[in-house]
Parts: C-alpha cells; sequence; structure tokens
C-alpha cells in the first residue's frame, strides 16, 4: 500500500536529482555513447548516485533498478525504478522535456509514479487509486471521440524497427497526422495526462523508461498498455501505448495491426 511516506521520498528523490542536473544545463559536461550507442553524461550518473545512496539508507530491503548502474536485488517485493534523465538527447541539446523518472513497483506493478522536468519546475506524480497531480494540483486527460481527431506523438522513428516503424505509420495514417509530434520522451506522457496530446506509441523502451509513466497515465483518467493491450508490468517487453481516452485503446490496436 502506499501511503504519504513512498510519496514524499519519491518527492525528494526528485528534488536531490534536480538539484544535480541542473547545474549541467545548458553547460559544459562530459558525455560518452553507451554500448548500445545511446549517450549518457556524467549529470544522467550524479543524478543516479544520489538517488541511490538515499534509497539505500532509507528503504535497504528494497531492489533498485536504474538505467545508469543496473539492479541492486531486494527481499522486500518493492522495486524503486529509476531513469536519472529521460530525454538525454534532448537535454543535451539544452531542451527542456526531459525528465527524470522514478517509480515504486510492488510485486512487479506500477504502483507509483513520477515525472519531475527540473527546469520548468513541473512535477507529475500519480499512485494506483488516487488522483494524478501537477505540482500538487489534480490533472486530467482529454476525451477522443475518433482516431481522425487524435493528435499522435513520439519520441522519433529513429527508435522504431522497420517493421515496428510500418505498424506505427498504419496507425498514423488514420490520426491527425499532419499535427504528429516527433520528439518529447516521459515528457509525451506528462503533456498527455494533462490533456494535451491523445496517444503516444513507443517501441523498444525498457522498464526504466515506462514503469513510472503509467500511475501517472491512469491516475489522470488514462490508461497504458502494450501493442496487445495488455497491462505494463515488470516483464512488458517494451511495445507501449498510453491513451489520454481509455475508449480508444481497441481502435488503436487494430489500426497497429500487431502480430508482431
Amino acid at each position: 500500500m502506499i501511503g504519504a511516506r513512498e510519496i514524499e521520498l519519491a518527492g525528494r528523490l526528485a528534488d536531490v536529482a534536480g538539484g544535480v542536473i541542473r547545474p549541467f544545463f545548458r553547460a559544459s559536461f562530459d558525455h560518452e555513447a553507451k554500448a548500445d550507442s545511446t549517450p549518457v553524461t556524467e549529470a544522467d550518473r550524479a543524478a543516479e548516485a544520489a538517488i541511490r545512496a538515499i534509497l539505500d539508507v532509507e528503504c535497504p530491503t528494497d531492489a533498485i533498478v536504474g538505467e545508469e548502474y543496473g539492479e541492486k536485488t531486494g527481499t522486500s517485493g518493492r522495486t524503486w525504478v529509476i531513469d536519472p534523465i529521460d530525454g538525454t538527447i534532448s537535454f543535451m541539446a539544452g531542451r527542456p522535456i526531459f525528465g527524470t523518472l522514478i517509480a515504486l513497483l510492488e510485486d512487479g506493478w506500477p504502483v507509483l509514479g513520477l515525472i519531475d522536468q527540473c527546469v520548468n519546475r513541473e512535477r507529475w506524480i500519480g499512485v494506483t487509486g488516487q488522483g494524478t497531480t501537477l505540482n500538487g494540483k489534480p490533472v486530467s486527460t482529454r476525451a477522443c471521440r475518433e482516431l481522425a481527431a487524435a493528435s499522435l506523438a513520439t519520441s522519433g522513428p529513429q527508435y522504431f524497427s522497420q517493421h515496428d516503424g510500418d505498424h506505427f505509420m498504419a496507425l498514423a495514417a488514420q490520426t491527425a497526422h499532419k499535427r504528429m509530434l516527433f520528439g518529447g520522451d516521459c515528457y509525451n506522457y506528462a503533456l498527455l495526462a494533462s490533456g494535451h496530446i491523445d496517444i503516444v506509441v513507443e517501441s523498444g523502451l525498457k522498464l526504466h523508461d515506462f514503469a513510472a509513466l503509467v500511475p501517472v497515465v491512469e491516475g489522470a483518467g488514462g490508461m497504458m498498455c502494450d501493442w496487445n493491450g495488455e497491462m505494463l508490468h515488470a516483464g512488458s517487453e517494451g511495445h507501449v501505448i498510453a491513451l489520454g481516452d481509455p475508449a480508444r485503446m481497441e481502435d488503436v490496436v487494430e489500426a497497429l495491426a500487431c502480430n508482431h
């Protein structure tokens, strides 16, 4: 059960990460390519290290999964999932649409999620059974009566395989594709939770990319699932749909014609 302590702790973790990240923004910093060719900066590593240092003291029996420093096993059945800078390419380009992602899973299911944009000072918090907030004020997704009127976002076409990209474009053709949005990473899901975007679709995401998004989107009245319409959990393989209006789920899954 998620209570005030977990919510306060998640906020404190985001505060610490933001304090580490902000001095690097639009400044000089070291960066390198990881084994998968994605970039990592000293800000990513310093922020995750700061978060882990607090969790090691305050939640010693909880597991931790982080993008930069891997997995620490635990015995409590709870797992903190961390992405210190989701959208590192945007961060490196000086675009304030990256975010720190912090999630808490119980038995593999996301029950608390936080999206923090430390430059804009925007923080979305979602908890299972509670309404999502932005800086403490309730937010909600918007209704979408048909795919033809839906705004669709994704981080970028370069992240799809040819196969998945073909399926994505089949969906895009049925949406308001002249208004399609590229770039944004986790910020797209935050905007969806606040009622500004209708659909986000991605593939190839890791647990640290999507775990925090689920409670935020669903607490705002939206829905997240995989490309088959199944709920997301620690074992999901990274094909992700976020919907502001859950009534469009079958339409989106059908348009994706998912048979991968």
